[in-house]
């Protein structure tokens, strides 16, 4: 038999571990798996229509949300100056993991847990969310960022002196010889290797689970080849046109070389994109058609929380011209074949796809929506047919239908035989590899679990303080388009364009979004206008009065809703830091993470201009963001003002969870 270790309230808040798909058993290979995927497929559909049946007027839930946060674990060898990436989540996850199991095997239902722990794809990044969901009382949001700096500091006191975990999205050096703790080889001319790559080695794959490893060879056996990337280079002073790589010397038959890009960085593996660390939020809905209108208003928002959290400036030792890693996932993730690519004439079975796996939302959910939806959709026209026939509506049908485009990408023997009205795993195995910026959640086969939508595009930041800030935003953000009634609506189009603007260097001051400039609207639903202007990131968050019309701005359309909220001085003063924060970055006034690495670097002494981040300007930019997210520094062209370090009592607190007095830390 097989076994799950998703654990009780992980089944809310995790995203591709959902629903048992952590299962210990027999492994299909590709070929078998394959041959199932039709299986899989219809009763995943059927799993999805007995679902709606039977939880489609479920009333009134609650409104309960959780962050995850992705982090990777850093060595530091101080006689070298050189920072690596520890492989260590395999004898970390045992550990962290420990009271969940024991209460599991107790059969206690509502443990106070301070944290869930879970395996991500590479062995030397650890996932976090909250031991339990918090809730919509203003008091849980004052206890975000003692929730994150605990689940930190339980990581880090099980490291050694010289290691550190740190919520940094992109390792600059990832991918350079030598990357890892203790050093991988790769082997790209090995027949039996999962990556075949020249830069990422199969050792800092995560090993503890087989879901990761067969998922990333997958992709690549129905590829039909190893994916490859090409980012372009920041060109400075003494950059060279070309990105000076021997890559025969690397093992490269020729493939890598043939395909790279002059003046870009070209990477070949999963691992470069998937091995990045992202900020998720989760949040369950009152019901499904509250849940279907807020992904389509937070589907507007998903390239401009992109662009505010923007964190990944570097890549295989080099600075990019790109600020996020969103495009970099798209690629590394890429399953399709030359034929639903277009490259050749469709065979039986193909059809022509304009995505990868991972990539932005393109069609509405909700009734509002739907006019919108400017953006053709290929879907499987059998299972949408075949929604419909069950009573979906169409708008929701296609959704559905869209995703079931692709193939399961795992599968075991345990569980190719299921029962359709107590299982929803074939279903939740379709959902959970189509990684996009949103995702659609229903609650799962006999859990006391409403509808949800995970918000997926932000990016880590450094410290636990701007972490809390950006979830918080997008939380509150919900109650405040609910509560005032927003409409945020622009044709999917123009957010298609919005999320390539949103990752270009520099978009959160230079860039211009698609946005409604009326975004308020009257008792009937109605808005005095439909004008759909540019604008920049500040004008959106702060708002603008200029001659071309008059915005509210989000930042203060979210505290005009707290204000007819009854607030204690203490929440008042933690969100009020945290909306000032958000005010900031989007300003201009703080530098986005991206910004600020981009600085560091280019401001380093050891930089020569030439568009390289060396090994010592890896090590002492890792060290800085050690600092600053263990409160031993400050940075004001990061962090608001306000914001100082942390006193030892106020860490010690933090790290035990106790938060009486907790606003004295961030006087």
């Amino acid at each position: 038999m097989s076994k799950t270790t998703t654990g009780f309230r992980g089944l809310f808040i995790s995203g591709d571990q959902e629903m048992g798909l952590l299962t210990e058993g027999e492994v299909l290979s590709w070929e078998e798996t394959r041959a199932h995927a039709k299986h899989v497929q219809q009763h995943g559909i059927q799993q999805f229509i007995n679902l709606y049946r039977n939880l489609k007027d479920r009333p009134n839930d609650e409104l309960k949300w959780g962050d995850e946060i992705e982090y990777i674990i850093v060595h530091f060898n101080e006689a070298q100056q050189r920072a690596q990436l520890a492989l260590r989540a395999h004898d970390l996850l045992p550990k962290l993991q420990q009271k969940e199991l024991e209460a599991e095997e107790k059969g206690e239902k509502n443990p106070d847990l301070p944290a869930l722990w879970r395996p991500e794809m590479a062995t030397y990044m650890v996932e976090s969310s909250p031991g339990r969901p918090f809730r919509c009382n203003f008091e849980d949001f004052t206890k975000v960022e003692g929730n994150m700096r605990a689940r930190r500091e339980e990581v880090q006191k099980l490291l050694m002196a010289n290691e550190a975990i740190l919520s940094v999205s992109a390792f600059p050096r990832l991918g350079c010889p030598g990357f890892t703790f203790p050093p991988a080889l790769t082997e790209p001319n090995n027949p039996n290797s999962i990556l075949r790559s020249l830069f990422f080695p199969d050792e800092a794959i995560f090993s503890g689970h087989s879901r990761m490893r067969t998922i990333l060879g997958n992709l690549c056996k129905r590829r039909g080849r190893k994916p490859f990337v090409n980012v372009p280079l920041f060109k400075d002073k003494n950059t060279s046109e070309n990105v000076e790589e021997d890559f025969a010397a690397l093992g490269d038959d020729g493939e890598v070389q043939a395909v790279a890009k002059a003046g870009h960085i070209v990477m070949d593996s999963c691992g470069h994109g998937m091995g990045c660390c992202c900020l998720q939020v989760t949040f369950q809905a009152r019901n499904l058609a509250e849940a279907r209108f807020l992904y389509d208003q937070l589907a507007i928002m998903c390239p401009f929380m992109m662009t505010l959290t923007a964190g990944a400036p570097m890549y295989q030792g080099y600075i990019s011209d790109v600020d996020c890693r969103w495009n970099i996932l798209a690629a590394c993730t890429d399953d399709r074949t030359e034929e639903e690519l277009g490259l050749k004439p469709l065979k039986d079975g193909f059809r022509l796809i304009p995505k990868s796996r991972y990539g932005s939302v393109d069609h509405y959910l909700s009734p509002e929506g739907d006019q919108y939806n400017d953006v053709p959709a290929v879907i499987n026209q059998e299972y949408f047919d075949k929604l419909v026939e069950a009573g979906i509506d169409a708008q929701l049908s296609k959704h559905i239908a869209k995703l079931f485009i692709r193939e399961p990408l795992i599968l075991y023997s345990e569980r190719i035989h299921q029962d359709d009205e107590k299982d929803s795993n074939h279903f939740e195995n379709i959902q959970s590899t189509n990684w996009q910026s949103l995702r659609f959640k229903p609650p799962p086969v006999d859990a006391d679990i409403g509808w949800r939508i995970e918000f997926r595009p932000m990016e880590t930041q450094i410290t636990d303080f701007e972490n809390a800030a950006f979830v918080i935003f997008v939380v509150l953000l919900t109650r405040t388009i609910v509560s005032l009634k927003l409409n945020l609506l622009v044709p999917m189009s123009m957010v298609e364009e919005n999320m390539a603007v949103a990752q270009q260097r520099n978009a959160v001051s230079e860039g211009r979004l698609w946005f409604r400039q009326q975004i308020l609207t009257g008792a009937d639903g109605s808005q005095q206008s439909n004008k759909i202007v540019q604008m920049t990131v500040n004008e959106v968050f702060n708002g603008k009065d200029a001659e071309e019309g008059h915005f509210e701005g989000l930042v203060p359309l979210v505290e005009h809703y707290l204000s007819s909220v009854d607030l204690d001085v203490h929440t008042r003063q933690t969100l009020q830091s945290y909306l000032h924060c958000i005010s900031k970055k989007a300003s201009g006034e703080l530098l986005t993470t991206a910004g600020w690495m981009r600085k560091f670097v280019l401001e380093h002494p050891d930089y020569k201009q030439d568009s390289r981040v060396s090994e010592i300007i890896n090590y002492d930019l890792m060290k800085r963001c050690r600092d600053l997210s263990q409160g031993l520094t400050h940075d004001a062209t990061l962090l608001p003002e306000f914001i100082p370090p942390l006193s030892l009592n106020c860490q010690e607190r933090l790290a035990s969870g106790d938060l009486s007095g907790m606003v004295d830390c961030f006087k």
